[in-house]
């Protein structure tokens, strides 16, 4: 479904992605791992389109994303296929919940303001949130408007979803009705691409790890193998993983 090939992208004079090459079939769920300034997020942010590469090219569902030149590219109809839930929500402060929700299946799906609200209605219930519906992001807690990102991605209908720390904006009280979410698109076998600290989550739901460091990927294991055999690892994701593990 997603197939990363040979990407690298600079800022400048500085490499922030160096060749990375790494694939998702349907239904797969990869968590994205690795130190402060990896490129973990670069890399998912480069799958719908969101981060140019300079090097290598990106495809979803078979269809290239990354051929700026070619004039048949429809960005806005591929990025609707892919869910993207960023660390600070980004959600509209002057629209409501519902309001949120309902603007890009309008504005990018065409759809009637009737079956948008319908639509929002439904994925409020599969976050929890439908009391919450005509409020505002302001009147919400950090963990509620993460829900609502989320519920606004799903009314979409995407075919893959894309996470970028997703909870590290949280207070720790608020992560688990996060990760909660998340862990029932898993269930309903969703493909997901998620970086993340959240290494219980990534032992519990991932099928597999993909661990970076210098903008390179320097492990791509099942998540069994990549938690349970750290003796295996290289030695930076021993590293990392001696750390992480001990507390």
């Amino acid at each position: 479904m997603i197939e990363i090939e040979n990407v690298s992208k600079w800022y400048g004079s500085f490499q922030v992605l160096n060749d990375c090459t790494l694939e998702l079939d349907k239904g797969d769920v990869v968590v994205v791992c690795g130190p402060s300034g990896s490129g973990k997020s670069t890399l998912i942010k480069t799958v719908n389109g969101l981060e140019a590469i300079q090097k290598g090219r990106i495809r979803f569902g078979g269809e290239c994303v990354t051929d700026l030149k070619n004039k048949a590219l429809n960005l806005p109809r591929i990025r609707s296929k892919v869910g993207m839930v960023f660390q600070h929500f980004e959600l509209f402060p002057h629209l409501s919940v519902v309001e949120n929700i309902c603007l890009a299946q309008t504005k990018v799906l065409g759809r009637t303001r009737e079956l948008s609200q319908y639509k929002a209605g439904l994925m409020l219930d599969r976050v929890g949130l439908r009391a919450h519906i005509d409020k505002y992001p302001g009147q919400l807690s950090g963990g509620q408007q993460q829900r609502v990102a989320i519920a606004r991605a799903l009314a979409m209908d995407p075919l893959a979803m894309l996470f970028d720390e997703p909870t590290s904006a949280l207070d720790p009280e608020m992560v688990n009705e996060v990760l909660d979410v998340m862990i029932e698109l898993v269930k309903e076998g969703m493909t997901m691409m998620v970086v993340t600290h959240e290494m219980g989550f990534a032992r519990k739901v991932a099928n597999r790890v993909v661990f970076m460091d210098h903008g390179a990927i320097v492990e791509d294991v099942c998540a069994a193998d990549f938690f349970g055999k750290p003796k295996e690892r290289s030695e930076r994701a021993e590293q990392f993983l001696s750390k992480i593990l001990a507390h």
